[in-house]
């Protein structure tokens, strides 16, 4: 057997063992030929292998399926970082002819860092025209860039542990209405976030990027959207949320540096809620 048919069989069977876990373990709402579509952009060997790395505890796979995008479909994500996810998301609505909207940081207020990040993400599409040339770019944030498309025009906003940035800022509900006013009608908004225990206080979750579900179900609802369903696809149970430097105790940040690494290493990334509202 040649190496190249030993790799295409290989994977051929993430492929396959990708479609079997969504359907398993996530209740998907795309078709099957969409799926395998997303599994192809999760394996493509144009991500870096840190970032593969992570999939582990991200499970892109199976995330991006239960919010049920779809590579023709108008899709935002909101405050993308250093891209790990539009890494996977911008070649997939490429695929379909959608459109992928990055709303980053504003780049002229706001700490330096935030600037220097965004300034960064710009250079990084521009190195990969083939993955990245039709990245939308809009900015997002106080004190006045609140509007990132037209209203009633997107399919699908996305945002990954976010809203932590947000509660601590003091603009989260500047946040979901923004979301609320861009989506159609019918549009999905889906959110993973750090997850505090239950009665985990306000003052506690802005200093440790843990939040309670039940703050950012409100918060999405006073916005005007409804929840439509929760997953437990990016939960870890070994994660017992109290840790001395909040979730940047553990990794990828390991904020202790080498004091109990092995330990944080041992736990992994954060506990996190998956949810899904849609707007009415």
């Amino acid at each position: 057997m040649t190496i190249t048919r030993l790799i295409t069989l290989i994977l051929l069977g993430l492929l396959s063992w990708f479609l079997f876990t969504v359907a398993k373990n996530a209740t998907s709402t795309i078709t099957e030929s969409e799926q395998f579509k997303l599994g192809s952009a999760v394996i493509a060997e144009h991500r870096t292998a840190n970032n593969k790395a992570r999939d582990v505890y991200r499970n892109p796979g199976k995330t991006l399926a239960f919010f049920g995008i779809k590579s023709d479909m108008t899709v935002i994500e909101i405050w993308p970082g250093k891209g790990w996810y539009t890494e996977i998301i911008a070649p997939f609505i490429k695929s379909g002819n959608g459109q992928f909207i990055a709303a980053g940081f504003p780049q002229n207020t706001g700490p330096e860092w935030r600037k220097n990040m965004a300034k960064n993400y710009q250079h990084w599409l521009e190195q990969s025209p083939v993955q990245y040339d039709q990245v939308s770019l809009v900015e997002l944030g106080p004190p006045s860039h609140w509007n990132i498309a037209p209203n009633n025009s997107v399919d699908v906003i996305l945002t990954f542990r976010n809203v932590h940035n947000w509660l601590k800022g003091g603009y989260e509900t500047e946040m979901f209405t923004a979301f609320f006013a861009a989506l159609k009608p019918g549009g999905v908004l889906g959110i993973t976030e750090h997850r505090a225990l239950p009665d985990t206080d306000l003052e506690t979750m802005k200093s440790s990027g843990y939040l309670t579900e039940q703050l950012v179900i409100n918060l999405a609802e006073q916005a005007g959207f409804v929840l439509e369903e929760k997953s437990a696809i990016n939960a870890n149970p070994l994660d017992n949320t109290l840790h001395p430097k909040g979730v940047w105790t553990l990794p990828p940040t390991l904020r202790l540096g080498d004091e109990y690494r092995d330990k944080y290493l041992a736990i992994g990334e954060s506990d996190r809620m998956t949810l899904r509202f849609r707007k009415p």
